[in-house]
């Protein structure tokens, strides 16, 4: 198993990050996952073990779960993603969470 793949992102950028993501597992991601995930990560809080929301992008070529949780106080969205077996993947996931960091 991979280790988790962790950064931040900023908050405006998330809905645009997890649908490269989910693109990258071959996953459809819809508006229905959207809502579920917009709803999910209201109350997080990247600074309490218990904070963070997760939610699996079950796709067809990677099973990714992606746990996330606001930095309270700012813009900012901490970011985790497990599943990311190949070396590809891995390098999409770490490019993905470095571009969707600018503010």
């Amino acid at each position: 198993m991979s280790k988790p793949i962790a950064g931040w992102i900023t908050g405006r950028n998330l809905r645009a990050f997890l649908e490269l993501l989910s693109h990258y597992a071959d996953y459809a991601f819809a508006e229905t996952d959207w809502d579920t995930i917009e709803l999910g990560v209201r109350d997080t809080d990247d600074e309490r073990p218990d904070g963070w929301y997760s939610y699996p992008l079950v796709g067809a070529s990677a099973t990714l779960e992606v746990s996330l949780a606001q930095s309270v106080g700012s813009e900012v969205m901490s970011v985790s993603v497990t599943g990311a077996e190949t070396p590809e993947l891995q390098l999409r996931t770490d490019t993905l969470l470095a571009a969707f960091a600018t503010i």
